[in-house]
């Protein structure tokens, strides 16, 4: 048995007291993908049903918008070394809280239905790192894991909560639902202005970011995983929606939704240890193997395929994101935020070539009346695709392992206690 580590001290007495800025933003950290997820998972329904866009106009519209929305994250966190963290903030508010009134405004002008979507990915990309940065800031480093958790799982829990409220009405009366987030945006970046600052300006990691580059020392395996594993969960992200509707409706598409981001909410706090121990070979196999059998299932098209194909691939990406971020950190010589950096933007190529490809085809499996082949070939992606990555694995150095360790098995030093956003 393995020699046993001492913990930290618990989740209750690390994150207590709060004080109250750091109360406004996890509440923040819940209201903001609450209001978010009000919209955006409803979007390709919108444009194609209520807007009139053809499936690949749709599919590359989304493929652009997730590439902001991930690959952003590396302007995003250089932004907040410049002007700082609060003022970094403040602005990605703006711009999000201008999109959302953009959709609004597109229930008129439908082509800026486009440039809004876009905004809000924008806002989204600049946001994310300067808040863990502000959660985080000044925290002791035994305390840290504590507050990125709590920040997680409120994130999840507005994910979950935000499709089930607007289900019934994204469809039936848009616009009052655009003015509500629009409104609640609003009220979030007022909040965020009244924040103290802090000092957001880290020199010495500028020039080395400027000296280095933003993908050198990038860890070329966990890369390309994460690349692989966000271009096939994305084919469920992108089109479930469409999907779910047609067979059943917008409201249980929301409750599919609800069932996956409460699973993140309990697994992944319960499997981290286990996900953080396990050799990297077995969690791909067991992350793409989920995410396989989620997408195959989907394709029987009744309710409880949809709710039971949703839960095995939300259990495979548990794994996969949570173990190729690890594996980054574990092999990458570079800072916690431009490995974070680099896996973003791996997840935004990954999510970008899932929205162009997997348009056409589910737009072509629509036209001829056969849509459960679309997740049968996602499915089978899933199983033919990884092998592929054993082949970059032979030609990638091996990082050292501290006898008695598996490759990939993490070990308490591995990365010096620091836990990813998933």
């Amino acid at each position: 048995m393995g020699e046993r580590t001492p913990r930290g001290p618990g989740l209750r007495a690390s994150l207590f007291p709060l004080t109250g800025p750091l109360r406004f933003l996890l509440l923040s950290s819940f209201l903001i993908p609450l209001g978010s997820f009000m919209v955006l998972p409803f979007m390709s329904v919108f444009l194609h049903e209520r807007l009139g866009m053809g499936l690949g106009t749709v599919g590359v519209v989304l493929a652009v918008a997730s590439l902001v929305q991930f690959s952003g994250g590396i302007v995003g966190g250089a932004l907040a070394d410049r002007i700082g963290l609060r003022r970094t903030m403040l602005w990605a508010l703006v711009v999000r809280t201008a999109g959302f009134a953009g959709l609004l405004l597109a229930l008129r002008w439908p082509p800026l239905a486009i440039w809004a979507l876009v905004l809000t990915c924008c806002g989204a990309a600049l946001y994310l790192p300067a808040n863990k940065a502000y959660l985080v800031h000044g925290v002791d480093d035994e305390r840290r894991p504590a507050f990125l958790s709590a920040g997680n799982a409120a994130l999840n829990a507005g994910m979950a909560v935000g499709p089930l409220i607007a289900g019934p009405f994204v469809l039936s009366s848009p616009g009052w639902l655009f003015a509500a987030v629009t409104a609640l945006f609003l009220a979030v970046t007022a909040g965020h202005a009244r924040l103290p600052g802090t000092d957001g300006t880290h020199p010495t990691a500028s020039e080395e970011t400027a000296r280095s580059g933003l993908l050198a020392g990038v860890a070329l395996l966990p890369f390309a995983a994460n690349a692989l594993a966000f271009y096939l969960y994305f084919h469920f992200q992108h089109f479930l929606a469409v999907y779910a509707v047609e067979h059943a409706s917008s409201a249980f598409y929301s409750m599919v939704l609800l069932l996956c981001f409460t699973l993140v909410i309990v697994v992944q706090p319960l499997a981290s240890g286990l996900i953080r121990r396990m050799p990297y070979a077995h969690a791909l196999a067991v992350g793409f193997t989920g995410l396989a059998a989620g997408l195959a299932v989907l394709a029987a098209g009744t309710r409880t395929a949809l709710l039971a194909g949703g839960a095995l691939i939300t259990l495979g990406d548990i794994v996969l994101f949570l173990k190729n971020d690890l594996e980054a950190l574990r092999r990458s010589p570079r800072s916690d935020a431009v490995v974070f950096g680099q896996q973003r933007l791996a997840a935004g190529l990954g999510a970008c070539a899932s929205g162009v490809l997997g348009g056409q085809l589910y737009g072509l499996g629509e036209r001829d009346g056969h849509t459960g082949w679309f997740w049968l070939l996602a499915a089978a992606q899933c199983l033919l695709l990884p092998p592929l990555l054993l082949t970059l694995r032979r030609r990638t150095a091996r990082c050292p392992v501290p006898d008695g360790h598996h490759e990939g098995a993490l070990t308490r030093d591995d990365t010096d206690g620091r836990i990813p956003g998933r």
